[in-house]
């Protein structure tokens, strides 16, 4: 049985940073690690109002049974305004109603911070983890994943250069071993 991560990528961009990284990360998984891009950019505005029957919208259903059947989840997000974008913050919220069924619950998670300065995206990074630790979702702490002045960190065919890759499959090793030792 394979290992589900759920990819979620809070950039909505078609060419985002964050979702090449996210696509770079996907190609350096291990056999029987199987990444699964979640799409976020559908779910409407959270509104208890929707969330009796008749009403609830099919896209948050779809999207609650989708993080359902993941074992852990890896976060790629930019940020916008020392915090992480607001389809980013919606898709927790959804996630995690209504009361009592929070699909989030227990799944291990790291979060990557991806920018095109140097500070890496630092204050959505910690914004994002701060929301996490509230629906108990356990975070890999270390190596931390900033990953900032973007474009230097390419080649001219737009690849990542050997060093970011390296760095990034030691993002992924830390993150399935700190899975590995919550989930066996």
């Amino acid at each position: 049985m394979n290992t589900k991560i759920g990819f979620i990528v809070g950039s909505l961009r078609k060419d985002s940073n964050n979702l090449k990284t996210a696509q770079t990360f996907a190609k350096l998984l291990p056999d029987g690690v199987e990444a699964n891009f979640i799409e976020i950019g559908n779910l409407p505005f959270y509104n208890e109002d929707l969330e009796v029957p008749g009403k609830v919208p099919e896209s948050w259903t779809n999207f609650r049974n989708e993080i359902q059947k993941m074992d852990g989840i890896l976060f790629f997000t930019p940020e916008y305004n020392r915090s992480m974008p607001a389809v980013l913050k919606n898709a927790l919220d959804v996630g995690s109603r209504p009361f009592g069924e929070n699909q989030w619950d227990g799944k291990p998670a790291a979060v990557v911070s991806v920018a095109p300065r140097g500070i890496a995206g630092f204050g959505a990074n910690h914004a994002l983890r701060q929301s996490l630790v509230f629906l108990n979702m356990p975070v890999m702490q270390q190596p931390e994943a900033y990953i900032g002045n973007f474009d230097s960190l390419l080649n001219e065919d737009g690849t990542f250069v050997e060093d970011t890759k390296n760095f990034f499959k030691v993002i992924i090793d830390s993150y399935l071993d700190f899975f590995n030792k919550l989930t066996k």
